[in-house]
């Protein structure tokens, strides 16, 4: 294996070549005016970040923040294994609103980034705001576009938003009536939030009731909607209300085993970018979705502030939207911080502070990254835990579900233990190159794909209006 610099605080192969915008997709964003000197947010004053959450997200997001000269101090809250090589652990309620804004107070916070959905949704960022501290991500009103689908639907419907047909069934008595509206394929969706574990996609009516059956008499309204075909994929913006400026789109793998086997998980994989996407995808992704929904956020009195993930089909209509989610999504975040080369704590503050129009374009690494899921036995259903895992400490190796025993050993402690992110100047090297890692890594009874990004690579993936690039 060659040697390769760290750049960013990321290892990345393909050297630290920097292009602005996105590269081969996008050279614009929306409603952003370029600035230099000293009055570029970049430049930001020091700053001390205290990062919520616990994840393969939240260790990507500290060791993005880590690289960055602006940031003094840095801690995770509660944190893992991966994090507490980087940051100030410190034990908190990550749901816990008055808890969180207490921590961040007492730390002396200059900015709160808030990683999961649960959170957000349960009002952590008003909290921590209403303590005066900057805090990237939405308030609990905004988050409500991942904390209710319905919600979603009402305000895409308001937008002109392209998205799935869809029907809201709260009685039971109503749910075969409305399975034949639709007819197979069904698509049967929990309302409310459910680490991407509430979907099920089948042909088969008597799976489909099944589990609307379930969510229903565990009180959770079910969400029917039409099959959308095409490949899918995921777009990161951060939006401080009006403004809208867009990452690398991604796409991730959600089934749980090899050619989308078995059920939907969390996520099992990413890459990014995407070879075979549209060349104008992300400038008619902001202008016909992520910018039409901010705008009608405002409009609402709910104006969105922090990252605002659209999930989409490309379809043969064009693209259309399978659901927003209100923060980084995991395991896409960590392939699109491993290609960010801007300075992120300048551009999350600028974010929570409404300056996001005042920042420079971004700038990319040329290349491409994949990262594969390593899962503990038992995963998605209940894992197994306490199992010692070797490798957990290679360069490339986010943590997740891991904890440090006492004897110093690191230890599964979750579903999904660990996102092994490689890097490379094509997809084909950065895969190669992430099953390396993970054939470096050692958990008894884990389980992970080996196909992430193969079709891609491979060029077997094809969407409308799109050219294939290397």
């Amino acid at each position: 294996m060659d040697s390769w610099p760290v750049c960013g605080g990321w290892g990345f192969r393909a050297g630290c070549t920097v292009t602005h915008g996105v590269p081969a997709l996008t050279t614009g964003v929306s409603r952003t005016a370029k600035v230099s000197g000293a009055n570029r947010p970049d430049t930001l004053c020091r700053v001390r970040v205290l990062v919520i959450g616990s994840g393969a997200r939240e260790h990507a997001l500290v060791l993005a923040a880590s690289g960055d000269p602006a940031v003094t101090a840095l801690a995770c809250a509660p944190g893992n294994a991966g994090t507490a090589a980087m940051a100030e652990q410190l034990g908190v309620d990550a749901a816990d609103p008055e808890a969180v804004a207490a921590l961040a107070r007492s730390w002396e916070a200059d900015l709160v980034v808030v990683g999961p959905e649960v959170p957000l949704v349960a009002g952590v960022a008003d909290a921590v705001r209403k303590a005066g501290i900057a805090c990237f991500g939405p308030s609990a009103a905004a988050a409500r576009i991942e904390g209710s689908k319905a919600f979603a639907k009402d305000v895409m419907a308001a937008a002109n938003v392209p998205t799935a047909r869809s029907e809201v069934v709260d009685n039971p008595a109503r749910l075969d009536a409305a399975l034949a509206r639709f007819g197979p394929t069904y698509v049967v969706k929990d309302d409310g939030l459910a680490a991407g574990k509430g979907v099920v996609v089948t042909s088969d009516v008597d799976v489909a009731r099944k589990h609307a059956i379930m969510l229903l008499d565990g009180g959770h309204p079910v969400l029917l909607e039409s099959f959308l075909d095409g490949p899918e994929a995921s777009l990161f913006c951060f939006v401080d209300g009006h403004t809208v400026v867009p990452l690398l789109p991604a796409q991730d793998f959600k089934r749980v085993g090899d050619g989308d086997a078995g059920p939907n998980t969390g996520g099992m994989g990413a890459y990014a970018p995407l070879p075979w996407a549209p060349e104008n995808l992300v400038d008619e992704l902001v202008e016909k979705v992520v910018q039409p929904v901010a705008d009608e956020l405002v409009n609402r009195g709910a104006p969105f502030s922090g990252l605002l993930y659209a999930g989409l089909a490309l379809t043969s209509e064009g693209p259309q939207v399978i659901e927003f989610n209100c923060r980084f999504g995991d395991p896409e975040t960590q392939v699109v911080l491993a290609l960010l080369r801007t300075p992120i704590a300048g551009l999350m503050h600028a974010t929570a502070t409404g300056k996001l129009a005042e920042h420079p374009p971004l700038e990319w690494a040329n290349g491409a990254a994949v990262t594969v899921v390593i899962a503990a036995d038992g995963y998605p259903g209940k894992p197994r835990t306490g199992d010692v895992i070797t490798g957990a400490e290679l360069e490339g190796v986010l943590h997740a579900g891991t904890r440090r025993r006492d004897d110093g050993a690191v230890v599964s402690a979750g579903g999904r233990v660990l996102s092994v992110v490689g890097t490379g100047k094509t997809l084909k090297s950065a895969r190669k190159h992430a099953y390396e890692i993970v054939e470096k890594v050692h958990l008894a009874g884990s389980h992970h794909r080996t196909d992430i990004a193969l079709k891609a690579a491979n060029g077997e993936i094809s969407a409308p209006g799109a050219k294939q690039r290397a």
